[in-house]
């Protein structure tokens, strides 16, 4: 079973509680593939926090999927990542 858009939200905040935190479901475009047929979602999700400053990206992401990393892969199957410093949001 799927966690929730709030699940994911307070796991982030919680990881991050600075950021300003979007997350969108996709798991309807994905239905039929393998991860959608075992009940796993499919997310999107931006995150802009000052704790990224100095991280490379693959520093951000493991910070993410750390937050995440007991629904991963049979509550989440995919997660796109967003990461970025207020100073790197587009105006």
């Amino acid at each position: 079973m799927r966690p929730g858009l709030d699940e994911i939200r307070a796991r982030l905040a919680a990881a991050l509680p600075d950021a300003s935190i979007e997350i969108d479901d996709e798991s309807h475009l994905h239905a039929g593939h393998a991860g959608a047929r075992g009940g796993a979602g499919h997310y999107r999700v931006r995150l802009v926090s000052p704790r990224f400053a100095g991280m490379g990206t693959v520093a951000r992401h493991r910070l993410v999927y750390d937050s995440l990393r007991d629904w991963m892969p049979h509550r989440i199957h995919a997660l796109s990542i967003d990461a970025r410093t207020p100073d790197e949001t587009p105006a």
